[in-house]
């Protein structure tokens, strides 16, 4: 018997992984790599046993999961991964499409609670597969997709997109965290409680040893083919991986919105 764990390729999670498959005793553990939107509802039909999850899937079904306490992918400012890129300033938006990615709904459901709530405007959220490549004045682009975007843009002289990161706006206008996703757990795991333990134990180790090693872990970060070392190094201390009394706080806050904005 092995515990499923869902696996996110992105780089925010690196760190962690990395750490977690080399160092632990991961004899009793299975990981399975997919996207958030994927390992959400893998997790949601018991297809997995834990995950870091997004937010709002959790808020959507916390009869079914438990928190992971003291961990999260969080950020109190700046996120750098998780970008509205635009032809025009964003108050112009109001009325058109901006292109979603397929990957994440926390963060299409944060885009949308922006324009909404701190704009006053409202657009038409289309997903789609490649958003960058959609016809439209603005997309949406999460994790690697967005870091990979963002540095081309930067290394073109003449950038014409305006990029808007989604943490950053959400702090300036709340001053709390924004909890992007969570460990989580499904309350039924049919014997498999002691290896739950053991593994929270091994992901309390590698978080440790990994935010105290980022230079090193960094040589070996995949993100390296387009990111220098010290701009991943850089974008992992942007990331908050807590979770605090601060962090509860700011998920409540989002999960009143949701509400709000029949997301829930």
């Amino acid at each position: 018997m092995k515990l499923r764990i869902g696996k996110i390729p992105y780089a925010n999670l690196f760190p962690i992984f990395y750490v977690l498959e080399r160092e632990c005793d991961c004899s009793s553990y299975e990981f399975v790599e997919g996207v958030p939107s994927i390992l959400n509802k893998m997790l949601r039909d018991g297809e997995l046993d834990i995950s870091p999850s997004s937010s709002i899937e959790y808020l959507r079904n916390p009869s079914i999961y438990r928190i992971i306490d003291g961990h999260s992918i969080s950020s109190k400012g700046p996120v750098k991964s998780i970008l509205l890129f635009s032809k025009i300033p964003i108050v112009e938006l109001n009325g058109g499409t901006i292109y979603v990615s397929s990957q994440s709904e926390s963060s299409v459901a944060l885009l949308d609670i922006i324009l909404r709530k701190f704009y006053r405007i409202q657009c038409r959220l289309e997903i789609s597969q490649n958003p960058e490549n959609s016809e439209g004045e603005a997309f949406l682009l999460i994790g690697d997709d967005a870091l990979k975007h963002s540095s081309q843009q930067s290394a073109v002289t003449s950038q014409n997109e305006l990029i808007y990161d989604l943490g950053e706006l959400w702090y300036k206008n709340i001053n709390l965290p924004f909890v992007f996703a969570l460990w989580i757990a499904r309350r039924e795991l049919y014997g498999k409680e002691e290896l739950l333990n053991k593994f929270v134990k091994d992901l309390n180790n590698a978080k440790e040893i990994a935010l105290k090693n980022l230079p090193k872990i960094a040589k070996h970060s995949p993100m390296k083919e387009f990111m220098p070392e010290e701009e991943i190094i850089s974008y992992w201390n942007k990331i908050d991986y807590d979770s605090t009394d601060e962090h509860k706080k700011g998920l409540d806050l989002f999960n009143r919105y949701l509400k709000e904005l029949s997301y829930l």
